[in-house]
């Protein structure tokens, strides 16, 4: 039986079930949402199994009363391994696995919601999941990616893709985008189970929810939401990001980085001078790549930062680049670094959250897109908005060293002045979007009251 206190108890607040899926990317944003409910009155019961409660501490803390995790034992898969209950532990082609074996979870929430003394009138889980639209209650979808990706999404799945290797158009979207298959997200081998297919589709469904949620905002994606609303015919969707703005910040989780150390390298470094460098929690660079990434870092004779986690950095680059670059293993306070004035630019795969705290930085990003939605966000960003430069793409391409640092130095100098100021200016309409009159503010409001009125 799930874990589960008296809390709810207090019939007189709205009680919601927030349903996170167990990837950083994903579960970080949706219980940023979710301390922002506590805080307009809500009670609130998580979904979540044993190894991810620790992700919880601090919402737990901040709101006592308010939220109620309910743990539940993560179901067996063949082809997970036992103790396994986070995407961050199987890598990028993990989440498949994940999904398929998160769809047993069925039975167990309809239990617990069929014997609850004051069960929940609506239900935000995340977009993975979506035969949660039919355990009985209003469901709204979270996207913790933006609208233009749940639209690549949404039409791929109406266009048989499998047997074709042509580039593909989506005619249906603003600017009808053009993509090489290879560079559209895709959760598996075109080989599936028939319960991994199940999947597949769940991701799909996000559009046949009573509601949509974005972590997103206007001055990024207006036109997509727009497209959004009229692909739907509803206007139960709401725009409310960036929400690493309104969160409980970002804990400190396996930290092994002294930040106020790297707080004060950068606090001596001129103004706009630093590259930060981070490709996210999954990825591992190959040691070619590292080779290409430390000769092109030379090269540029660039400052910079980077977030190496587990890539195989050669012998003697550290001493080599001493005073000029700062690595870090493990965890960094991203959303700090990336608002320290010493930040010019963020080398990144181009995750969503990545691309979001960049935008409320106002940082311009040099993007190297590998996998999943990192392809549609780069675009975005670096043909929508112009606040980005492409200097790379695809998961296994080696960059090379010459040209690579040719770019960091230009883009990071007198050339990238451009890019810089618009992604500047975004980054002041991203902050003012989360601020009281703000288009996320307001939408968040409006999804307060459609939630009250359930």
């Amino acid at each position: 039986m799930p874990t589960q206190g008296s809390k709810h108890d207090d019939v007189s607040k709205p009680h919601i079930m927030v349903f996170p899926y167990p990837a950083q990317g994903h579960l970080l944003p949706l219980l940023d949402l979710t301390h922002q409910l506590c805080l307009h009155g809500f009670t609130i019961s998580i979904i979540v199994t044993p190894k991810n409660l620790p992700y919880l501490s601090s919402l737990l803390t901040a709101h006592p009363t308010a939220v109620t995790a309910v743990t539940l034992p993560f179901p067996h898969h063949p082809s997970i391994p036992s103790g396994v209950e986070n995407v961050k532990d199987l890598g990028g082609s993990g989440n498949l696995l994940m999904m398929a074996s998160l769809r047993k979870l069925r039975e167990p929430i309809q239990n617990w919601l069929s014997s609850h003394p004051n069960p929940p009138v609506a239900l935000i889980s995340d977009f993975f999941f979506g035969w949660t639209k039919d355990l009985g209650i209003p469901r709204f979808a979270f996207f913790s990616s933006g609208a233009f990706l749940a639209l690549i999404t949404h039409f791929k799945y109406k266009l048989n893709l499998y047997e074709s290797t042509e580039p593909v158009c989506f005619s249906d979207l603003p600017h009808s985008p053009v993509f090489k298959k290879e560079h559209l997200p895709a959760l598996g081998p075109q080989t599936l189970l028939s319960e991994d297919l199940e999947s597949v589709k769940d991701s799909a469904m996000g559009f046949s929810s009573y509601g949509c949620i974005f972590n997103s905002c206007e001055c990024l994606e207006e036109e997509y939401m727009e497209c959004v609303k009229q692909t739907v015919n509803h206007n139960r969707i709401f725009s409310i990001g960036p929400v690493s703005s309104i969160g409980l910040g970002r804990g400190n989780f396996d930290s092994n980085v002294d930040a106020k150390a790297l707080l004060s390298w950068l606090d001596g470094c001129p103004n706009g001078s630093v590259l930060y460098v981070c490709f996210g929690s999954q990825k591992v660079l190959t040691k070619d790549q590292c080779d290409a990434l430390t000769l092109g870092l030379e090269k540029s004779m660039t400052k910079f930062v980077w977030v190496a986690q587990k890539d195989p950095i050669p012998d003697g680059f550290e001493d080599r680049v001493a005073g000029r670059g700062m690595i870090v293993r493990g965890w960094a306070p991203q959303v700090v670094v990336l608002s320290h004035v010493a930040v010019g630019g963020f080398l990144s795969h181009c995750g969503w959250n990545s691309v979001l705290e960049a935008m409320a930085s106002g940082t311009m990003i040099l993007a190297w897109p590998m996998e999943a939605d990192q392809f549609v966000d780069a675009r975005l960003l670096v043909e929508h908005k112009g606040v980005a430069v492409r200097v790379c793409e695809g998961g296994t391409t080696v960059p090379d060293p010459d040209e690579l640092g040719r770019v960091i130095a230009e883009t990071m100098g007198e050339c990238g002045h451009e890019v810089r100021a618009r992604a500047k200016e975004m980054g002041g309409k991203a902050r003012a979007a989360t601020e009281a009159g703000g288009s996320s503010n307001e939408d968040l409001e409006r999804l307060v009251k459609e939630l009250s009125s359930l």
